[in-house]
């Protein structure tokens, strides 16, 4: 039995390690949950991962979930991924490890909160609320701000090389393109103080080309279908 990943590429760690297969090269089987359909809290799903969250893998009777996880255990189970994802060197990997840990409560809590409060709620069953979502703004402009000052200072092209992205890249990156849910001006508005992170996020499309974009096709469909609700919005009050 080969590996199953189990994910929905709305969700930005499920994107991350579909990409990570598909450049490496790695045969896998993708087993698609609707976090929509709250596909994640059956009862069969609860039986890959306790935890009814997505993304997580079956690989032979190993189950694991956590996309940082994943991500490293794919990088060292796989003898033919290239080492720049997350090297042998122990500094290099610890500098990794420490940005993946940043992430969770900064980078991803802030874009999160202010995506998922100031955008996309209504369609999950939720309220929008304005003051989470100036706290998740605050957030995410604080984050921003760190990854330009200090992982991207010296314009390096990658956060902890000049010439690979890692793991960490890649999750980093997949969680900012929940921005593109965000009506265009807003998105500007948000990365426009920070030419080097708007670099970054180029460079890591580039260096996983194609199958960056072509992992974002759900996300791009449904950045159209907002804004075309948002464009009937405006026509009706016309």
């Amino acid at each position: 039995m080969g590996l199953k990943v189990y994910a929905d590429r709305m969700s930005q760690p499920s994107r991350a390690i579909i990409i990570f297969c598909k450049v490496n090269k790695i045969d896998y089987e993708e087993v698609k949950i609707e976090l929509a359909k709250r596909q994640h809290r059956s009862a069969e799903f609860a039986k890959i991962n306790p935890l009814k969250q997505v993304p997580a893998i079956v690989d032979g009777r190993f189950k694991l979930s956590e996309s940082h996880a994943i991500l490293r255990y794919l990088s060292c189970s796989f003898p033919a991924i290239p080492d720049h994802w997350y090297p042998n060197d122990l500094t290099i990997r610890a500098k990794i490890d420490s940005i993946l840990d940043w992430h969770h409560s900064n980078l991803r809590r802030g874009s999160m909160t202010y995506v998922f409060y100031g955008t996309l709620a209504p369609m999950l069953g939720a309220a929008l609320n304005a003051q989470a979502t100036m706290e998740g703004e605050k957030i995410l402009m604080s984050s921003l701000s760190k990854l330009e000052s200090i992982w991207l200072k010296n314009d390096s092209k990658f956060l902890v090389s000049n010439f690979r992205p890692s793991i960490a890249d890649l999750s980093l990156v997949c969680e900012l393109m929940q921005l593109e849910f965000l009506e265009e001006n807003d998105k500007e508005r948000i990365l426009q103080p920070y030419p080097k992170v708007r670099d970054w996020i180029e460079n890591v499309k580039r260096a996983t080309h194609p199958y960056f974009l072509e992992v974002h096709g759900h996300l791009y469909k449904m950045k159209a279908f907002l804004q075309e609700q948002r464009n009937n919005k405006v026509t009706s009050k016309l």
